[in-house]
């Protein structure tokens, strides 16, 4: 990834080569030093001919304080006119290379335009005249301070930018003593002003990847943005083509908040605090600053009601919840509408008992949190009926049979802690496709949080950091997610299988081809749900409200008439019964939570979670700091139960007596007018609330059907029914199967039946052996048990062995191929994505693989003759060895594990990811016995001609490179 850029005139990319054309500016980093800003304002550069090459343009964008809403459009109007006169130069003068907005000349009686409006409006009208490839666009913008505010000014046309007063800023507290060195005693301003513009830089790389960009040049003006609560008019004229589906903020409501600002920089009095950098509470919750959904009077009332089931404690606490929610929410600005002649006589609303089996609470894994809190969590929900949700970092097989089970267990992108066993033992699996508190981003988690127990759980190595891959390397399409839902019910035929979204724009018909993947429930996950380890970039500015998702997956799907085949959940700081019955309306069957549990449990939102100094025990791995937890199963309980009697009074209110009838009923929502704060009451919240029904008349609005996912037409049960006497009896049985490629997840239903029977330990090895002929389909031997052995003669598709939970696989060729003169060693005998995530068990492969051989594998063995690149990508654990060439990137983000790569020719260092992983030669005779061992066994299994002759002819120590973390 780069963020150096060449900016300034582009030549014709269809004309013959010209000097003309090197005539750029090349902007090694876009965070321009304040030197850099002064040389482009000030020097001229010329040609050898002396003719102008590159030169600038200053434009102030700054208006008279006091002006109004029209002083300031008059200001935009102005720099726009100037920007195109300069690149287009006067009667004999060459126009400017580039143009540099400027807001330096704000003052007491100057107003500054927001840059992103001024660069935004620039870039646009240049567009608009043609002229935007002629010249280059500056800023020297005195607001732009975090990463998201550069990621939006660059994704609007700007080409650097010189935040001078974030500069000043830093300066001023680093002399006033406000900035700690962790390496010495200080900073110079240099350094300080060096270090910012680097965290900068990797703000932006980091956002840029999760867009899936490589370089500056392609993200600049690429407007990979959705606009939440802007009008049209400034849409259209600075955004123009951004997606805004609510409208809000007109140019005089912006007006009014710049006024403001104004104010507090340049007031009346001149007393100490004025001259203060302020906090105005934007991060973390400051009295009289920004409004937060969690205040102190709120989360107080909550632990009151959950842990005494104080019903006035909890309806205080509602009432300071829902006022917040005006002032920060979507739903806030929503009202119910109740007709007195519905009303039905509370005693006739269905239960609590029953209201409450449709809560689940969030997807917070065993590591981002204790174990203490994990359990607690379980307790509550198995107590109520509800679900509780593992998360990605697996779960304690102990807990399977008792009332620590958690019902949903989670498949990330990491695939920790995924099992036969783990996934047997569930009621839903949810494929975590993103999370809605930073979409784009794999779940992270500190080598300091990684204890033993935590290890173990997720098979990788103790104190070791944890990412999970941001995509899964098993899904790259539509129908790959189908192939991966079809797994995962083979795992667990009598369970649903989830998929969790994120809300943005489009989610709609996302999740319409979910449904068609045959998922049976989609979770839409809303951007202020929590998380236990995030940049802030990532928290506050990825990700939409779920309201907007949710109304957005209703309507689609009812459009398109599938709504009636999956459950819909939405998550997302859910935290009252007005929260709940809005998700209901808006045409969520389930709801989840975790803040709201986890502050009920003795949160007190410290933030600190992801550095393990969590004072209440519950965000911790610290045995002292998790003594301190003192959440009870009950609390969580109360809180739900006390939720569900404030859901049945609104109910009783708006006259149904069961949730199932209320959902989707969007006619009983508007817009609470009253309530909007000014930049809000150009809010259109109609695309929230056009009834689904509307749509389509005839298609159902809430879950009717189940999804037939064919799993009575599957190879597995003519396997399972052969090994009955294994099955049942442990007796050792040997059977001969054919398999063709629509044969697909082979295996997998007969390791769900021993993992029911037989648990983590599963039969002893070879108890089943099955020796196949053919083309094995996708996803063989998908979580393969213990006690299995699946021998292949033919070859195998992609996903072989995803997931190996202690079987055994052997691919070879037939004798038929062979006999026609077929080199198993030349040619490819598995496809992509092989075991990935792989615990344990044995893998022998006659012939090459595929790309991502052995990603995220965490404890098998396995034996194969050539790799694709990326093989052993993320691998935690086990042992891989590789008897001929491998691709590029061999080992990326590998932090356990070993592998031994045959590497005679010394090729392998050049395509071996050095960033983690170190080269040694086997050097003891136990290694290479170890290996010795290993070769031998894939002789035996494949009768493999490669390592015959390594065998008949001594393994050379020399001939074979060590792969191992660093």
């Amino acid at each position: 990834m780069s963020l150096v850029c060449p900016v300034g005139p582009e030549g014709n990319l269809l004309s013959d080569p010209a000097k003309e054309h090197c005539k750029r500016l090349n902007v090694r980093h876009p965070v321009l030093t304040l030197d850099e800003m002064e040389t482009l304002k000030s020097k001229v550069y010329v040609d050898k001919d002396g003719k102008k090459a590159f030169g600038s343009h200053v434009i102030d964008c700054t208006f008279p304080a006091g002006s109004g809403p029209d002083g300031m459009l008059q200001a935009l109007e102005r720099i726009c006119d100037e920007a195109a006169d300069a690149i287009q130069g006067g009667i004999g003068e060459s126009g400017t290379q580039a143009v540099i907005l400027s807001d330096r000349l704000v003052g007491p009686d100057r107003m500054a335009l927001p840059s992103l409006i001024a660069v935004g409006a620039v870039h646009q009208h240049l567009l608009k005249t043609k002229q935007r490839p002629k010249s280059a666009i500056f800023a020297e913008a005195g607001d732009c301070k975090e990463v998201h505010d550069y990621a939006t000014i660059f994704g609007y046309g700007c080409d650097g930018v010189c935040p001078y007063m974030a500069y000043e800023a830093l300066c001023k507290m680093n002399n006033d003593g406000l900035v700690e060195a962790k390496s010495k005693s200080e900073f110079s301003d240099d350094e300080i002003m060096t270090n910012y513009r680097k965290a900068v830089g990797k703000g932006l790389l980091k956002v840029m990847s999760k867009m899936g960009i490589s370089t500056l040049q392609s993200y600049k003006g690429a407007q990979v943005f959705e606009a939440v609560g802007l009008a049209d008019e400034i849409v259209y004229r600075c955004f123009t083509g951004t997606t805004t589906r609510i409208q809000g903020t007109d140019f005089e409501a912006l007006y009014r908040d710049l006024e403001r600002l104004h104010q507090v920089g340049y007031p009346d009095n001149n007393n100490i605090e004025t001259i203060l950098v302020q906090n105005d509470g934007q991060l973390h919750y400051r009295d009289g600053g920004e409004a937060h959904l969690n205040t102190p009077g709120g989360m107080a009332n909550l632990q009151v009601a959950a842990r005494t089931n104080s019903r006035e404690a909890y309806k205080e606490f509602a009432r300071l919840t829902n006022e917040q929610n005006m002032k920060v929410t979507l739903r806030g600005q929503l009202k119910f509408k109740f007709d007195p002649s519905r009303a039905v006589p509370l005693d006739e609303v269905e239960p609590v008992k029953e209201i409450v089996k449709r809560f689940a609470t969030g997807a917070m894994s065993l590591g981002s949190i204790s174990q203490e809190a994990h359990e607690t969590l379980a307790k509550a929900m198995n107590a109520i009926g509800g679900r509780s949700n593992t998360g990605e970092g697996g779960e304690d097989p102990k807990r399977f049979l008792d009332n620590r089970r958690s019902a949903i267990k989670q498949v990330a992108s990491g695939r920790f802690g995924v099992t036969s066993h783990y996934l047997a033992n569930s009621d839903q699996i949810q494929i975590k496709m993103a999370q809605g508190a930073k979409p784009g981003e794999g779940g992270e988690l500190p080598g300091f949080k990684v204890s033993e127990y935590i290890a173990e759980n997720r098979h990788t190595t103790p104190g070791v950091g944890l990412i999970s891959p941001p995509p899964h390397h098993d899904i790259y399409s539509i129908e790959d997610l189908a192939q991966l839902i079809h797994d995962l019910k083979n795992a667990q035929p009598t369970g649903e299988v989830s998929v969790k979204l994120v809300s943005e724009v489009g989610v709609g018909v996302v999740a319409a081809g979910v449904a068609k993947a045959l998922a049976d429930h989609i979770t839409i996950s809303g951007h202020d749900g929590g998380t236990g380890a995030a940049a802030w970039t990532g928290l506050k500015g990825a990700g939409l409200p779920w309201e907007l998702g949710l109304a957005e997956t209703q309507q689609t799907l009812v459009l398109n008439g599938l709504r009636d085949r999956v459950k819909l959940q939405t998550d997302g700081q859910l935290k009252t019964g007005r929260d709940v019955v809005i998700a209901c309306l808006l045409g969520a069957e389930e709801y989840g939570f975790a803040t709201g549990p986890l502050i009920a449990l003795g949160c007190i939102m410290m933030r600190k979670c992801h550095l393990n100094t969590c004072p209440v025990g519950i965000a911790t791995q610290d045995e002292e700091l998790r003594k301190k937890f003192a959440g009870e199963p009950e609390h969580v309980m109360n809180y739900f139960f006390l939720m569900a009697e404030e859901i049945r009074e609104i109910m009783a209110k708006m006259g149904y007596r069961t949730m199932e009838d209320m959902i989707g009923q969007t006619q009983h929502l508007e817009v609470n007018r009253r309530g909007l704060h000014y930049k809000s009451r150009g809010l259109d919240l109609s695309p929230l609330l056009t009834p689904a029904s509307e749509l389509n008349p005839s298609a159902g609005i809430r879950n009717l059907n189940t999804q037939y996912h064919g799993l009575d037409l599957a190879k597995d049960n003519v396997l399972i029914e052969k090994s009955k006497d294994a099955l049942e009896n442990g007796t050792p049985v040997v059977f001969d199967e054919e398999i063709n490629n629509l044969n697909r997840t082979c295996g997998t239903m007969l390791s769900y039946e021993i993992s029911k029977r037989y648990g983590k330990e599963g039969l002893p090895d070879d108890t089943i052996t099955i020796n196949m002929k053919g083309h094995a389909g996708q996803s063989f031997a998908f979580t393969l048990a213990k006690g299995v052995t699946m021998n292949v003669e033919g070859d195998a598709n992609d996903y072989t062995g995803k997931g190996l939970s202690g079987g055994k696989i052997a691919v070879f060729p037939s004798q038929e191929v062979l006999d026609d003169g077929f080199v198993a060693e030349d040619n490819v005998i598995v496809g992509n994505v092989c075991l990935y995530g792989a615990t344990s068990g044995k893998a022998f492969f006659r012939g090459k693989a595929g790309e991502r051989f052995c990603v995220r594998n965490s404890g098998a063995l396995a034996v194969v003759e050539g790799t694709g690149d990326h093989c052993a990508e993320y691998m935690t654990g086990g042992d891989l060895v590789v008897l001929g060439e491998t691709g590029r990137n061999f080992g990326a983000g590998m932090s356990g594990g070993i592998a031994y790569v045959y590497d005679p020719e010394n090729k392998f260092p050049e395509r071996c990811n050095m960033g983690l992983v170190g080269l040694e030669e086997i050097d003891t005779i136990e290694e290479k016995e170890k290996v010795f061992a290993f070769i031998q066994e894939h002789v035996e299994v494949t009768e493999s001609p490669v390592g015959q002759r390594m065998l008949e002819n001594g393994i050379g120590v020399q001939e074979f490179c060590q792969g191992l973390p660093t």
